[in-house]
């Protein structure tokens, strides 16, 4: 009865600070007072305390990347591209929850099992979707695969009960076309309140109707997917599809919704995915509020290596990247180029990470790795817990690898953090511990790539080729600044 009282009292206070915190931001003078002394807090912790030991260029790194997320919220909140409404859910849910939430579910689990638990999981729950474009993971063919309600929504709560989690990435196929027992992403949404979703959707179903009951949720915000400008987006994605995603993203801004961009890079889009024209027009004319860059994975439907973002290429995106971080604020976030703002590969459930669910009910290290030791569903009627499948030995060995190579290293000792990507950057070591942990391809374009000779081949020369060109820059920007015992 006591701490049913005193949860109840906290549960009072945070919603009390949350609420004034809230009513503050929507005064500008106020939110670059708030904004300026989190920006501060944030520069003490990452750099000047440095409590994990990291490399100082790789907490300056991550100084920026926060202070350009903060900078962005700002730049929506003043053009009031975030309602009152949509920024109270994201107070609530993100900060209460995400943050302030889950706390000591997230202590109980390191205490009994030794680690911390993962930070979100991206779920795909259906592999459906109304297009077909090129190049893309989820290799949909004539499957119809998806996940069933139930199941869903028993992930979201045992995350919730188990980890503290509150947030959650929903890919696909197209999230918007999920449905299940009569139910939909946005039932799920509801139903969920107290969690935050981002999903990355090709934007071509958020008409006036979606947009309006996206704002009454709150707790969603849909990353869109783009390729450049018209042309090169309705290349890949199909005609007309350019003009839906200008029409979503202004129904979006009209209701207050917060919204980011996702762009797929491949050598053919690299500069004018990094080009001022493109910054300016989702940024600063369209209103994103943030940016997911992916680089193109030679996975999914028309596997070839030949779509893959050059060595040369990725070096230059490493030093754009930055510069329109550091300079312009752009929240930019790039699991390949900004590895040392996430402390390398988040995989595999690691601490502070990340793993992967699909339309089966695969459970995956990383949407673009898709090997797997367990199926949720099968685990569930067997009687198991979420915390079963991230202690698959495929996992384990993922995560060993990452603790050798960086996470657990002196600020000295680390590992090149601007190839940090098993899958991407490692490919033969990868290979190796999906073969020796028995993991299964989670589809046939999987078991493709493990058993092609020459894909292989073709994956480890890039991989050569990146050490070459980025591993003397690794040590003389990052670890020969650092003291030595």
């Amino acid at each position: 009865m006591v701490a049913a009282v005193k949860n109840t009292s906290k549960k009072v206070s945070v919603n009390a600070i949350l609420f004034l915190v809230n009513s503050l931001v929507q005064n500008e003078s106020m939110r670059k007072f708030i904004l300026k002394n989190i920006e501060h807090r944030m520069y003490l912790d990452l750099i000047k305390e440095n409590p994990y030991g990291r490399p100082a260029k790789v907490q300056e790194e991550k100084f920026w990347m926060g202070r350009a997320l903060l900078h962005r919220i700002h730049v929506a909140l003043s053009k009031g591209h975030i309602s009152k409404e949509a920024s109270n859910a994201l107070l609530k849910v993100f900060l209460g929850n995400v943050f302030f939430g889950g706390f000591y579910s997230r202590k109980k689990f390191v205490e009994e099992h030794g680690f911390r638990p993962p930070l979100f999981i991206t779920i795909s729950p259906t592999i459906l979707c109304n297009l077909r474009c090129a190049g893309c993971y989820a290799d949909a063919g004539a499957s119809r695969a998806t996940i069933p309600f139930h199941i869903l929504d028993r992930i979201i709560s045992d995350a919730k009960e188990s980890w503290g989690m509150h947030f959650f990435v929903i890919s696909g196929g197209e999230p918007f076309i999920y449905k299940s027992e009569g139910k939909t992403f946005l039932d799920l949404a509801e139903k969920h309140t107290d969690c935050y979703f981002m999903s990355y959707t090709n934007g071509t179903l958020i008409d006036n109707r979606m947009a309006e009951r996206l704002a009454g949720l709150g707790n969603i915000t849909p990353a869109i997917s783009v390729e450049g400008f018209e042309k090169e987006t309705d290349e890949r994605r199909g005609k007309g599809t350019y003009q839906k995603i200008i029409r979503a993203m202004s129904n979006l801004r009209t209701v207050g919704v917060p919204f980011g961009i996702s762009v797929t890079i491949t050598k053919d889009n690299v500069d004018l995915a990094m080009s001022d024209e493109f910054i300016d027009f989702y940024f600063e004319e369209q209103g994103a509020a943030y940016g997911w860059i992916f680089h193109y994975m030679p996975i999914g439907r028309g596997i070839t290596l030949s779509r893959m973002v050059s060595p040369e290429q990725r070096v230059g995106m490493i030093s754009r990247e930055w510069e329109l971080i550091r300079d312009r604020r752009i929240f930019l976030a790039d699991f390949w180029t900004s590895g040392t703002s996430s402390d390398g590969c988040i995989s595999a459930a690691r601490a502070g990470g990340y793993f992967h669910i699909n339309w089966n009910g695969d459970v995956t290290p990383c949407v673009f790795a898709p090997y797997t030791q367990h199926n949720v569903v099968d685990v569930y009627e067997s009687g198991g817990s979420l915390d079963e499948v991230i202690q698959s030995p495929l996992f384990k060995a993922i995560r060993k690898w990452q603790d050798d190579y960086a996470y657990e290293r002196k600020p000295w000792e680390h590992g090149n953090l601007l190839t940090q990507c098993p899958i991407r950057d490692h490919h033969k070591e990868f290979r190796k511990i999906v073969v020796t942990t028995g993991a299964k391809p989670a589809d046939e374009a999987a078991r493709e790539c493990l058993e092609d000779e020459s894909y292989m081949r073709g994956m480890d020369a890039y991989d050569q080729k990146m050490s070459r060109l980025t591993d003397r820059r690794w040590q003389r920007e990052y670890l020969d600044p650092e003291l030595r015992p």
